[in-house]
């Protein structure tokens, strides 16, 4: 028997072994951490936007509320106004430092939701963070995580929602078709007060655009207003968790500071399948229309109520709440 030959095959295996556990027990090699700690000359709003792609709506390609130049007044400050359009159309902006996430809400969004009793008139958008994984300031690299809000895990909340959107291609405002992956179809209404095309004219694709994320419930209805003796159509605000949205911590924030914004919570992030993810702080936000309705109650398809038009989320600005003065 060759037992030299089973002395060098018995070394090589331990070698191997030895080896093998030297990697395993190496520490793993941190991931590099681009925290960007906010100073005396940070600002507390929006200092850049990345992205900007409505779906079709009444106020697209209208130059203040609906086209990328139209984006920009959203940065600075909190007295813009742009429009995201119907179903998943977004924005991606970012700050000059990393929000922290801190005890409370993190993150302030202005919008402009209505919210006299009776009266009320949300258009509740979808909030995502983004943390810059390689520090080149660009949302280019990391995943996108949900911000739960109260609707997140109830049954009537549809998750990986893909809509698209055809352009019609007229001159004028046009019924703009959709079909959904729910195998539904509709249109988002032209009405008689925005008369351009309201499919966007800058959108990449001129054929047909599709917008995939979590679909919130509608909450349109229609109520007898006592004050005015007839019935008001109103879309109903959720709980909390969610942009331009007359939501309680919206009303406390008008009664503190005579200006109203939904506040949000980094800890409610999850990632795309709905496990909670630990963030210590992110860099850029992404907010898209939650619902697909137009307003309209009539329930006849060939003569709709077209003068409300589409639930669409409406930014005015977003803040860190923890240097926001």
């Amino acid at each position: 028997m060759d037992f030299t030959g089973i002395k060098r095959i018995l070394l090589f295996t331990l070698l191997a072994f030895l080896a093998a556990c030297s990697k395993d027990d190496a520490p793993a090699t941190p991931e590099p951490d681009h925290f960007r700690p906010a100073n005396s000359a940070s600002s507390a709003y929006i200092s850049q936007v990345f992205e900007y792609l409505p779906a079709p709506g009444q106020f697209v390609n209208d130059g203040a509320t609906g086209t990328p130049d139209g984006a920009k007044a959203i940065i600075g400050g909190s007295d813009g106004l742009l429009s995201l359009g119907a179903y998943g159309g977004y924005i991606v902006a970012g700050f000059d430092h990393s929000i922290e996430n801190k005890e409370g809400n993190d993150i302030g969004l202005y919008g402009n939701p209505l919210t006299n009793p009776g009266q009320e008139w949300s258009e509740p958008g979808i909030v995502l963070v983004m943390q810059d994984k390689n520090g080149n300031g660009k949302p280019d690299d990391g995943a996108w995580y949900e911000l739960a809000g109260s609707e997140y895990a109830k049954s009537t909340t549809i998750k990986q929602y893909r809509i698209t959107y055809y352009n019609p291609k007229k001159e004028e405002a046009t019924d703009v078709l959709w079909k959904d992956n729910l195998g539904r179809s509709g249109y988002v209404l032209a009405n008689y007060f925005h008369t351009q095309p309201y499919y966007p004219s800058f959108a990449s694709n001129p054929d047909s655009i599709t917008f995939e994320g979590t679909l919130l419930t509608n909450t349109i209805q229609k109520k007898f207003d006592p004050v005015y003796q007839t019935d008001l159509v109103t879309n109903l605000p959720f709980s909390w968790g969610y942009a331009d949205n007359g939501s309680p911590e919206l009303l406390d924030a008008i009664d503190k500071e005579g200006r109203g914004y939904n506040g949000l919570d980094i800890s409610k992030a999850v990632d795309s399948k709905g496990n909670p993810v630990t963030l210590k702080y992110i860099d850029f936000i992404k907010v898209y229309t939650g619902q697909n309705s137009n307003g309209d109650l009539s329930g006849d398809p060939d003569n709709p109520d077209r003068w409300l038009g589409e639930i669409s989320t409406e930014i005015s600005g977003a803040a860190d709440l923890h240097i926001k003065k």
